[in-house]
């Protein structure tokens, strides 16, 4: 897989596979200004291709795909009798979405979950769907000085049925705070209170 130039990352519309797995080694773009965001490599990575990304002004979308596996790592031990995809993880591919979408506005610096307000679940994810997608409504990315806040809704839904909803996700991007030396104890190594 070749490099993108950061001008090319910065008005992706779709994203393959491929580019998500080398974002996540952080070697997707050949001339990155600083730290992009990383995402999970897998079996963390909660999705397999981004189908399409939208800014307008501070709001914006952004929908990923994930090809159900009859042997995906969660079906193996959520539960020994009872397998389905944990709630959880749909909630945290909401999370991913969002750090992606400040990293493809521009923010710099380590993303994390900062929380939200309400989840709905009126479904579930058996061994033998098909496709889980996931849509994002951004409803406000705001740039701050040394870093950036997105806010979101998002849906999640399994085969074109909706199943989830996760209501004002947020996520903030922080430079300084990635521990690119794990697993050394360095000044990055114990976590905390992240800094206001």
């Amino acid at each position: 897989m070749s490099l993108i130039s950061y001008a090319e990352f910065l008005q992706a519309s779709t994203l393959s596979k491929q580019q998500l797995l080398a974002w996540g080694k952080q070697s997707l773009v050949a001339d990155a200004p600083g730290t992009i965001p990383s995402l999970p490599l897998p079996p963390m990575l909660m999705f397999d291709r981004i189908t399409a990304i939208e800014h307008a002004g501070r709001r914006g979308l952004i929908v990923a795909e994930q090809d159900i596996h009859l042997d995906a790592w969660y079906f193996l031990c959520h539960f020994g009798n009872d397998p389905v995809q944990p709630g959880c993880l749909g909630v945290d591919a909401i999370w991913q979405l969002l750090g992606m979408y400040c990293a493809l506005r521009g923010g710099l610096g380590a993303g994390r979950a900062l929380g939200c307000k309400e989840v709905d679940f009126f479904g579930q994810i058996r061994p033998h769907d098909g496709v889980v997608s996931y849509r994002v409504e951004v409803r406000r990315y705001s740039a701050l000085q040394g870093g950036a806040v997105v806010i979101g809704d998002g849906t999640v839904s399994v085969d074109g049925e909706a199943i989830y909803t996760v209501k004002d996700a947020k996520v903030g991007i922080y430079p300084g705070i990635q521990y690119s030396d794990y697993p050394a104890l360095s000044a990055n190594a114990r976590g905390g209170v992240l800094n206001q």
